[in-house]
């Protein structure tokens, strides 16, 4: 195309022929679920349809009271739907404020168009705050860019003609024509960001445990339920309907239903309360896993760092006043009217304008690297790098301006000629009038929020497309303790390279996409869980990588499409609210999922044991509705809700086991205690279901007694209100519950059977607690030794 096409644009017929060709630019954004899809995916799961089944058994057989255990179903999926509707509609908000438009030449004439209108070979035409949608060379004009959002790096890049734009960066200063070369799938940005996902699963200990258990039980609970309706109906001769609600009690009871709307309803409620701190979590479970994190990586530019530059100083070098030289640089900036962040920070600085006359202007260039105005009452004043102004005059200074450049400013001179400026040649005579020194603005709550983690023992890299040098100092300035222990990345060859660097250093420079994802694989690998902040299409790789993606609502849509948690106010300092929210539910979880496993252990091993006992299984699913709401499900809501700012120790299974298995035994040694004694006092079937369902629940409530402790006013106020509600349910609702009056034997069984669950409660937990402190006490010993031998 040549330079009259070039400022003529295609043509009408240019244009219909490459739309008919297919060379259009198409939507490739990512895309978020459908709500039809998010509905689908709540409903239709196995857990689900395992219950579905249960019910519709209830139903075939009429006995509508035991369908009470499908409203836990029920509000499971509506939580559910309701957290992922909702942060789905959030995130597409935050995409669609408004819909990109583009300016290009088109017959001679300039049009705006949507993105999507684009075709290969378009004239685009840019200015400064434009942002590019399509992969393009530059075919007239000269400007700045911004490609912090491709390559990481904040510094601006200066492009003329015959430089390629990249798609997503952005016009900091000057204006250009641009050809369209790459379109849709085919654009750099595209390409970084097409194997990112809506959403990815989080690494959550605690829903892979609970896939686990739903796992293990859907493999057995269809024998263990035929084998023990053939048991029922076959040998025992119960009645149909009989045998089908004693089947259903029994797996129903194996199914933590209720620990899988604990769990949605904990992180449901954190995640409103992190809204109100701005802090959009679009995956319940990505709190636990922010919870869990050990390493976390940074983004220098919009994490640390506000992503603007500020001035630190302005060092008089010459016998001129502090006056004199703002003048300078305020006509400077007011006459050149660059948008870039140099010229941005030196505008905050509030200077009053001289009223001077100007009588030229030469703008930066990256062959000069420097810009500068003449003004007829003030003569010539020049602003840049100074061994390009100053040539070998600048060794005088250099010292001073390396000693600045150490500590992580950015070094520019002002200086002054008598001599107009041109732009072909400088000046003869030049004076050097001060070093102006610049930084990225470090956020405000950087220091706190750095501290937070490293005092949690959360190890923090910090990862940047920018020099190590400069990002070393930034991370110093910010109150990485660390921060001096950087490397280049560029020096970084192979995969093995990037393994060894992250056990070693803690700030990465010129760090690629590419290396930045092979990075937290690397991290993963070495078993850390892995927390990824990020802004930019340079990010997107990495943030999928990770186990917990944070992203700045600031940055690309890509990067909040892929991440799980999404700062609204792109404020890093909502990260520790984030972090504590998080172990308040796991912690607390973590206690009330003891009294779900308690019912899934006893539940279990009693439906595998009545196929062998030859006894009618003795619960029915109201009686399991009862002992499951006052002994687990209202309590459990209510401590998971509690303050908790302990830090997450152990594996959440184990934790919940060892709270767990001292009242499942207690509570199947009962029930085999009451069939085997049950023929010998001749009680019948409704006498053994009754006895069953006081000593369950007894039993249960020891249990919830234990967890209570140590005991406020609000956890007293509980475990009375359950015993209560118990002991009323029991006694007035007799009929309802398929229970009767507990007679004079039933009362002489009953007693000892509330002793020996006690009594077996104790030994078990003393037990497991002997056996917890010689297995700590063993691995102290372990450290001991290995920390001996490598001061050694």
């Amino acid at each position: 195309m040549d330079d009259t096409s070039t400022m003529q644009g295609l043509s009408p017929d240019e244009v219909e022929e490459r739309k008919q060709k297919g060379l259009v630019n198409s939507d490739e954004d990512i895309k978020t679920k459908t709500i039809g899809r998010i509905i689908r995916d709540n409903l239709f799961t196995p857990f689900n349809i395992l219950n579905a089944v249960l019910a519709g058994l209830i139903l075939l057989v009429g006995s509508y009271k035991n369908l009470l255990f499908m409203g836990v179903i029920v509000s499971n999926i509506l939580i559910g739907t309701f957290q992922e509707i909702r942060a789905k509609k959030t995130i597409d908000r935050l995409s669609l404020i408004a819909t990109p438009k583009v300016h290009v030449v088109r017959g001679g004439e300039k049009q705006e168009l949507n993105i999507s209108e684009l075709v290969i070979d378009d004239i685009l035409l840019l200015a400064a705050g434009n942002q590019v949608c399509a992969d393009c060379v530059v075919v007239d004009g000269e400007c700045e860019v911004n490609e912090s959002l491709i390559t990481g790096e904040s510094d601006p890049v200066v492009k003329k003609k015959g430089d390629h734009l990249l798609s997503g960066s952005f016009l900091s200063s000057g204006n250009c024509h641009a050809r369209v070369e790459h379109i849709g799938a085919d654009n750099y940005a595209t390409k970084i960001t097409k194997e990112a996902k809506y959403l990815k699963k989080p690494n959550s200990e605690i829903m892979q445990w609970l896939n686990r258990i739903i796992k293990w039980i859907g493999l057995g609970i269809i024998p263990v339920g035929l084998m023990l309706f053939a048991k029922q109906y076959f040998i025992i001769h119960a009645s149909f309907s009989q045998s089908v609600i004693s089947t259903v009690a029994a797996l129903i009871g194996m199914i933590p239903e209720g620990l899988v709307l604990l769990t949605s309803v904990v992180l449901a409620v954190s995640v409103v309360r992190l809204a109100r701190h701005k802090a959009l979590v679009q995956d319940l479970y990505s709190i636990e896993t922010l919870a869990r994190v050990d390493t976390l990586c940074l983004d220098k530019t919009g994490t640390i760092t506000e992503g603007v530059m500020q001035v630190d100083a302005i060092v008089p070098l010459a016998s001129v006043s502090r006056k004199q030289v703002e003048d300078a640089v305020a006509a400077l900036v007011d006459t050149l009217n660059d948008e870039n962040p140099t010229s941005s920070a030196l505008r905050q600085l509030g200077l009053e304008t001289p009223q001077w006359t100007c009588s030229g202007t030469v703008p930066f260039s990256s062959a000069r690297k420097w810009s500068g105005a003449s003004f007829e009452e003030a003569g010539s004043f020049l602003m840049g790098a100074g061994e390009f102004i100053l040539k070998d005059a600048f060794e005088s200074i250099r010292p001073q301006a390396d000693g600045y450049a150490k500590r992580g400013h950015r070094v520019l001179l002002l200086a002054h000629s008598r001599q107009k400026l041109s732009d072909r040649e400088l000046p003869q005579e030049i004076t050097p009038l001060a070093l102006i020194l610049l930084s990225d603005r470090i956020r405000k709550s950087a220091r706190a929020t750095l501290e937070y983690f490293s005092d949690q023992g959360v190890d923090i890299k910090i990862i940047s497309g920018d020099n190590p040098v400069t990002v070393s100092n930034i991370a110093r300035r910010a109150g990485l303790w660390n921060a001096d222990n950087y490397v280049d990345a560029s020096t970084l060859k192979s995969y093995e390279d990037i393994m060894e660097a992250v056990r070693k250093y803690s700030v990465f420079g010129r760090v690629t996409p590419q290396q930045k994802h092979d990075m937290i694989k690397a991290l993963k690998e070495q078993n850390h869980i892995v927390a990824m902040t990020g802004d930019g299409v340079n990010d997107v790789l990495a943030l999928k990588e990770s186990d917990c993606s944070i992203a700045m609502a600031s940055g690309s849509d890509a990067s909040r499409t892929v991440s799980q948690v999404v700062l609204l106010d792109s404020d890093f300092s909502s990260m520790p609210r984030i972090v504590a929210e998080g172990r308040r539910s796991i912690n607390n979880l973590q206690r009330s999922a003891a009294l779900y496993i308690v019912k899934a252990l006893f539940s279990i091993i009693i439906g595998v044991l009545f196929i062998f006992i030859n006894a009618t299984y003795p619960f029915q699913p109201i009686q399991f509705t009862l002992i499951n709401a006052l002994t687990i499900g209202f309590p459990s809501f209510i401590l998971a809700l509690e303050p908790n700012k302990e830090r997450i120790q152990g594996k959440f299974s184990v934790n919940v086991l060892k709270k767990s298995i001292p009242g499942a035994l207690a509570m199947i040694t009962n029930i085999v205690v009451l069939v085997s004694i049950a023929s010998f006092f001749g009680f019948n079937q409704s006498q053994v279901s009754t006895l069953a369902v006081i000593i369950t629940g007894y039993t249960g409530l020891l249990i919830l007694f234990r967890i209570c402790m140590p005991f406020d006013a609000k956890r007293t106020v509980l475990f009375a209100m359950m015993v209560l509600i118990f002991a009323v349910a029991l006694s007035t609702f007799q009929s309802f519950f398929s229970v009767i009056p507990i007679t004079l034997p039933m009362f002489i069984v009953l007693i000892p059977m509330m002793i020996l669950a006690l009594c077996l409660m104790v030994v078990v937990l003393q037990t497991i607690d002997r056996l917890a402190t010689r297995k700590l006490r063993r691995r102290a010993q372990r450290q001991w030794i290995r920390m001996m031998r490598t001061v050694r």
